[in-house]
């Protein structure tokens, strides 16, 4: 699975993906989620929150963490979301630094990420991924392409495993996961589409509240199964093989 700083900054903190937070609170709260599951996880290492110094202590501080990837872009800090305006990218040579900094640093892999397309065009875009995967890269990540031949041009550009970002009211067209491997690409994320979904529940629910009709009332999971899911029955046989008699 895969810990995208956007939805991590909104739901934990309540702010913009805009670069407001550092190492320090991401990984905190990338920590616990990686402690509550056993899943190979895949986290957001931003622009590696400075040089090639802060770059090799991130995937560091990952590595020891049990995470298994991480992606590392190339804009200039302060940082944003890929899909929105005012994006600016650092220079190929301390993009393409960074990523063998993070690459002799750990044995995580890799994933290069390049925000150039919006800012210079797709032509330096490709140009910068090929540049990361040079530089050890495990794969490549192009960020916000415009239309379903960019992103063709895209997947067929490579031979290293590519990731397509499916944001839900991006700049991105969204296409199934089938017509995405068809174009190359073999990693899709939905980088926004449980926080969307989530936050919608809940407005609906809160008015729900406010409006005194509780009409939603039993359309969520029942009491038992959310029981289940966190984990209750692998507790309560702890606490019946082990509690002391009181």
């Amino acid at each position: 699975y895969m810990i995208g700083g956007f939805p991590l900054v909104g739901a934990r903190f309540g702010i913009p993906d805009v670069g407001l937070v550092g190492l320090g609170e991401m990984s905190s709260a990338i920590r616990e989620i990686v402690a509550a599951s056993d899943l190979p996880v895949f986290v957001d290492g931003d622009n590696g929150y400075g040089d090639v110094k802060t770059v090799v202590r991130t995937v560091e501080t990952y590595q020891r963490m049990g995470v298994q990837a991480i992606q590392i872009e190339d804009q200039v800090s302060p940082k944003r979301c890929g899909h929105m305006e005012g994006k600016e990218v650092i220079s190929l040579d301390q993009a393409v630094a960074n990523i063998r900094a993070a690459k002799d640093a750990s044995d995580l892999w890799i994933l290069g990420r390049t925000d150039a397309r919006q800012r210079y065009g797709l032509d330096e875009a490709l140009r910068r991924a090929e540049a990361f995967i040079k530089a050890g890269a495990d794969g490549v990540f192009v960020e916000a392409p415009t239309s379903v031949e960019e992103l063709e041009l895209i997947g067929n550009a490579f031979d290293v495993p590519q990731l397509a970002n499916m944001l839900e009211g991006g700049r991105t067209p969204i296409l199934k996961p089938a017509e995405l491997h068809d174009l190359g690409f073999k990693i899709v994320a939905w980088g926004i589409s449980l926080l969307m979904r989530a936050t919608r529940v809940m407005q609906d629910a809160l008015a729900d509240f406010h409006s005194g009709e509780q009409k939603l009332f039993g359309t969520g999971i029942d009491f038992n199964e959310y029981q289940k899911i966190v984990g209750l029955d692998h507790w309560a046989d702890v606490e019946a093989r082990f509690a002391q008699a009181t």
